[in-house]
């Protein structure tokens, strides 16, 4: 198997988790596959690419050089873009129960989970204003975990 048919392979399983996450938000099944199912699956994928290719490879992470360098191998390549793969799904998953919890409309929360699926932080960070804005709090769980922590 090439880098190439994992990276489709592995880009349609990640799509799948998305589209679960888009389309149906209250199946009991879609936060199970999209917050653990499958980003389990990448991070394994993930962890066998690391222990085949890591050692062997040059490069590092110290400096934008030694990444640059080391993602000059493809396996390594395909590695990080398994990492965004399954972290923002992870993160997209962790939006859509925060939103349900919340009772934030599907609708604000579908464009916080396209951005996010493409550009990771900007979805987090419109999600974090649109919940913010919703609830009246900026750090919701933070500040109720803070006040019990310290006795407030």
């Amino acid at each position: 198997m090439n880098p190439e048919t994992l990276f489709n392979a592995f880009g349609k399983l990640a799509m799948a988790g998305w589209a679960l996450l888009v389309f149906a938000p209250r199946w009991r099944w879609s936060q199970r596959i999209a917050s653990m199912i499958i980003p389990l699956a990448l991070a394994i994928l993930y962890l066998v690419l690391i222990v085949l290719y890591f050692a062997k490879s040059a490069g590092g992470f110290g400096t934008l050089g030694q990444v640059t360098q080391l993602f000059q191998n493809p396996w390594l390549l395909l590695a990080g873009w398994i990492h965004y793969l399954a972290f923002d799904l992870f993160l997209g998953a962790w939006q859509a129960r925060q939103a349900q919890r919340l009772g934030i409309s599907h609708f604000l929360v579908v464009p916080c989970l396209l951005l996010t699926f493409l550009f990771g932080p900007v979805g987090l960070l419109v999600f974090w204003a649109i919940r913010s804005v919703v609830r009246g709090q900026l750090f919701l769980d933070m500040d109720r975990g803070c006040r019990q922590a310290f006795g407030r």
